[in-house]
């Protein structure tokens, strides 16, 4: 057994680190400053092919594993795009998945080639401000009328909606009240983000401005049946087949926050002289950033096995959870103690590590919380009551 790179998986890091160093830290300082969306270094990664990574090919994409993908997307993070760099593109490798599962041969060439080609640009539509993480109590209904679905609802922490030029979205077919079982009655459609019929209004937040965040009101929005995926009534099975790979690579853009933070910190405690010796020299100094480094790497084991598991058909709910709680965890030490690192001048902003910072702590709660990871990881893997 061994957690080697391949080398055809080194190469895949190296491919992406040299697209990623076009974008240099003076880029993300005014992502992060201004926002506004990298559509370059999207553009990019579409030229050279990657944004299909995961993808079939018979649709224009690699026909890779999880395990690549986690791998691209860690490099992008790593390379100091951080979560800024890596949300702009994840959306394309996970969140089509019901898609790739479920849909016609008809709808995967229609709806991801376009992605692939990096054509277009999808947001992904679920979470709802009255329910959170209480998938089944969705409110947002779509009802049919003839040959199409008229939707009515309200969707909130949708990222790249500003951009997007499709959305995937979970829709109520069925009224709650009307099914036997809470998870029946859910439908997944991907299709037209309308502006039309759907307001998108940006939420101010603390870090990762580059990529936004909305709150989406839907009135009337028109869908098509042709872009209803899979059978009606079954979206909520469709949609968790999507929930594990995003997971491991939000797992694995973590670590790739984390080492680079970690890479800062030891360059500048090498560089600055206080006392008349590097600051790097001192144990106080070093065992920090030491302890942090290691904690990264393990959890980077917890990942890459976690995406093993899922590229040879095995269950892997627990190791996806347990690598997003690790990861995640390691990173926010990592990027704390690269900032102590710094002293005063790690609240600076010329020397991102506070940027790096503030992306650790989104990961830290998105996509799910470390609360729900533990209550999951305690009922799959102990064996206790659940208690949600």
């Amino acid at each position: 057994m061994t957690f080697r790179m391949t080398t055809d998986q080194q190469e895949i890091r190296d491919q992406i680190l040299r697209i990623c160093a076009q974008f240099d830290d003076d880029y993300w300082l005014d992502r992060d400053r201004n926002g506004g969306f990298p559509h370059d270094l999207h553009r990019a990664m579409a030229d050279g092919g990657w944004l299909g990574i995961a993808m079939p090919e018979a649709v224009g994409g690699a026909g890779l594993g999880i395990t690549e993908a986690t791998i691209m997307m860690q490099a992008i993070a790593e390379s100091g795009a951080g979560a800024s760099g890596a949300s702009a593109i994840h959306m394309n490798i996970f969140g089509l998945n019901p898609v790739v599962k479920f849909g016609t041969d008809e709808q995967r060439a229609r709806m991801l080639s376009p992605l692939i080609a990096g054509d277009e640009k999808a947001c992904f539509g679920v979470t709802e401000p009255t329910t959170g993480l209480d998938t089944t109590k969705l409110k947002t209904m779509a009802v049919r009328q003839g040959d199409r679905y008229v939707v009515h609802g309200q969707k909130v922490w949708i990222s790249t909606a500003q951009v997007a030029h499709k959305m995937l979205l979970l829709a109520r077919t069925t009224r709650l009240e009307d099914v036997t079982n809470p998870t029946e009655g859910l439908s997944l459609f991907y299709t037209d983000l309308n502006r039309n019929f759907v307001d998108v209004r940006e939420i101010e937040k603390m870090g990762r401005k580059a990529v936004d965040s909305n709150e989406v009101f839907i009135d009337g929005l028109p869908i098509p049946a042709e872009d209803l995926i899979g059978e009606e009534g079954k979206g909520f099975r469709q949609i968790l087949h999507g929930l594990n790979p995003e997971r491991i690579l939000v797992a694995g853009e973590c670590i790739g926050i984390a080492r680079n933070a970690l890479t800062r910190a030891a360059q500048y405690a090498n560089e600055r002289v206080v006392f008349d010796r590097p600051i790097g020299q001192n144990q106080g100094v070093q065992h920090p950033l030491a302890q942090a480094w290691a904690r990264v790497e393990s959890a980077n084991l917890m990942v890459m096995h976690a995406a093993a598991l899922y590229d040879s058909g095995e269950p892997c709910g627990i190791e996806a959870n347990a690598a997003k709680l690790l990861a995640a965890d390691a990173a926010v030490e990592a990027t704390e103690a690269a900032q102590i690192t710094f002293g005063g001048f790690g609240y600076a902003k010329e020397y991102h590590v506070e940027r790096l910072v503030r992306e650790a702590l989104l990961f830290r709660i998105v996509p799910v919380t470390p609360q729900m990871l533990l209550s999951f990881i305690a009922e799959k893997a102990l064996g206790l009551p659940k208690s949600y």
